[in-house]
């Protein structure tokens, strides 16, 4: 029985036989303004394609619409696409110019390989094509950028030029996209930060290892504090562990041999041999172990706001999201088997909360990844195929009970066991892994956890690792995209500016911030010797939730004007009105104004 293709994978397939059209065209037409050009790889890829270079000099972005114009004659010449088979020596014979040609050939297994003409250019390629350059939609391509690429994506090979292009079905959803990456670069968390003077890098300091500044700190420990009083209510008991331990902590936990490329060298001190920890659960291990446990103690729910360090290669630091040093909110539950579908339940309430708070609702925002392990790798994965079993059946019955949007992942465990990992897209739609809750049968072994049951007889719990809020830094990146830096009022590091219209209106206004200090409200004076719609737009800018003007009409009567940084203006009203309205939305976390 043949089954028929849904039509949205027909159509996903005719795209990509066009964007891997349309890099050979793109081939041609360099090869057309630079004849000694040396040939890489063209795929097609999310958006468009691309095609790696050799050539004689740099290229600029003056060269692109030549480029692109060269494309456009191309695809209007209506050339076929046309499949030929070679024997191996005949591809040596075709392509014994392109030295990066010579070297795929050598790599491919069968003697037998097939190139594709258009004209007279040719290129080594599986195919499939479109029938004629006629099918590529030259409205809807636009060569987009250039970057250098190594060679196989290694540093030991040469540097080649890379034009990426862009490609869809059509010129609306060409424009729409375009448009969509104007507001994204609006939203980059990066330039939103320096803009609003959250964070910053310093050389000097080291890259990937931010600076917080009064503003991103208010922010961040608001964060810190609202995870930790929530995980208090929870049963959490948060401590604190150093962030140096001894390297035979991560060899007992197994860490070290899988993860040792991620973590940092050594430091001799004395005799002991330390190192920057990548992770806490050793730590909490530590302290579980510190003296005997009863079952009446579980679970266990140890808690930190635990320091972080990974090894990131430079090219891969991108502002908060991957930095070399991280706060997570870490967390190890120790806990009978029997308790454990319970405890991930509760983890998954407390996440789903946190994130419902933080305006990241489930399905919009995020779903759910389980990620499995391989049980023929032994080399990555630890070999126990009855608890991979029992752990991995777990998790999928608390994520089909929940009626939780998940799909599964092979390969993506831990090696210690199966996990849930909570994939957060940002703004750009790139998906990134944020939260995690993960099953452990081997650390427990690893460390001798134990606990005393009913019947006075030892017994091996199981381990819950999770993170409720995922690392700060990478939260606040979201949440800089998420609200484009116009935070709810909870998390603006300032929450009220007070604008005195005149110097004689200063007094007033600092009766009404000590009014507003009192209640806990974050504010600020601004007594600058500017016009008043100088210190308005000054505070829109900024995106403070509220500004309150303040003039003779206002000091004479003991009331308030309130305006949104929206620019919505408020009805006049008395400050003991405005400030039980805003105490009342801090209180809720709400992300309304009004």
């Amino acid at each position: 029985m043949v089954i028929d293709k849904d039509k949205e994978t027909v159509e996903e397939e005719k795209l990509e036989r066009m964007r891997h059209s349309a890099s050979h065209v793109m081939a041609e037409a360099v090869q057309s303004i630079f004849p000694n050009a040396k040939f890489a790889i063209g795929p097609a890829i999310d958006n468009g394609f691309y095609y790696d270079f050799e050539l004689p000099r740099p290229l600029t972005p003056d060269d692109l619409p030549i480029i692109e114009a060269k494309m456009g004659e191309i695809i209007a010449s209506n050339t076929a696409f046309v499949r030929e088979e070679v024997t191996r020596e005949q591809a040596r014979q075709l392509f014994a110019a392109q030295p990066y040609k010579l070297e795929l050939i050598d790599d491919i297994p069968d003697d037998k390989m097939s190139v594709y003409r258009q004209g007279s250019f040719v290129d080594l390629c599986r195919g499939p094509h479109v029938k004629s350059t006629k099918e590529i939609p030259l409205g809807a391509l636009k060569l987009d950028k250039i970057a250098g690429a190594y060679w196989r994506g290694s540093e030991k090979n040469p540097m080649l030029q890379r034009i990426y292009a862009l490609l869809f079905r059509s010129k609306q959803e060409l424009d729409e996209y375009l448009t969509l990456q104007e507001e994204i670069k609006k939203r980059d968390h990066r330039k939103i930060g320096k803009d609003l003077d959250l964070f910053v890098f310093s050389d000097l300091v080291g890259k990937g290892l931010p600076l917080f500044t009064e503003k991103g700190s208010i922010i961040r420990r608001t964060l810190e504090r609202f995870i930790v009083d929530e995980e208090l209510k929870r049963g959490y008991k948060h401590v604190y562990t150093p962030d140096l331990a001894n390297i035979a902590l991560y060899k007992t936990s197994g860490h070290y041999p899988y993860y040792k490329d991620s973590m940092y060298p050594v430091m001799k001190v004395e005799e002991e041999e330390l190192m920057l920890r990548p992770m806490t659960c050793p730590h909490h291990f530590e302290l579980y172990a510190s003296k005997p446990r009863s079952y009446k103690e579980l679970p266990f729910r140890i808690a930190e706001l635990a320091k972080q360090f990974r090894f990131e290669k430079s090219g891969e630091l991108t502002g908060l999201m991957r930095v070399r040093t991280f706060c997570l909110a870490d967390s190890h539950i120790i806990c009978q088997p029997d308790q454990a579908m319970s405890e991930i339940n509760g983890v998954l309430d407390l996440i789903e909360y946190v994130s419902a708070t933080l305006g990241l609702d489930t399905g919009d925002n995020y779903r759910y990844r389980l990620s499995l392990g391989d049980r023929k790798d032994n080399a990555k994965y630890y070999r126990d195929d009855t608890a991979w079993d029992f752990a991995e059946d777990v998790l999928r019955k608390v994520l089909t009970q929940r009626k939780a949007n998940f799909f599964e992942a092979a390969k993506e465990a831990a090696f210690y066991g199966p996990k849930i990992d909570i994939q957060m897209k940002n703004f750009a739609g790139k998906e990134d892994t944020v939260f995690t809750v993960q099953y452990d049968f081997v650390g427990p072994k690893r460390f001798k956890l134990n606990y005393i049951d009913s019947d006075q007889q030892e017994r091996e719990p199981i381990v819950i690792h999770r993170s409720s809020v995922g690392a700060i830094e990478r939260t606040m990146a979201f949440l800089i995209e998420h609200y484009a830096g116009a935070f709810p009022v909870w998390l603006a590091p300032v929450q009220v500016v007070i604008i005195p219209v005149a110097d004689r209106h200063i007094e007033y206004a600092g009766k009404l911030e000590a009014a507003l200090r009192n209640k806990d409200i974050r504010v600020k004076v601004d007594a600058r010797s500017e016009r008043m719609n100088q210190k308005i737009r000054q505070a829109q800018l900024e995106k403070v939730p509220y500004m309150v003007v303040v003039g003779d009409k206002e000091v004479e009567a003991a009331s308030i004007s309130v305006r949104l940084r929206s620019g919505e203006q408020l009805p006049a009203q008395s400050m003991d009105s405005f400030v039980e309205t805003v105490s009342r939305l801090i209180a809720c976390r709400s992300k309304d104004l009004v």
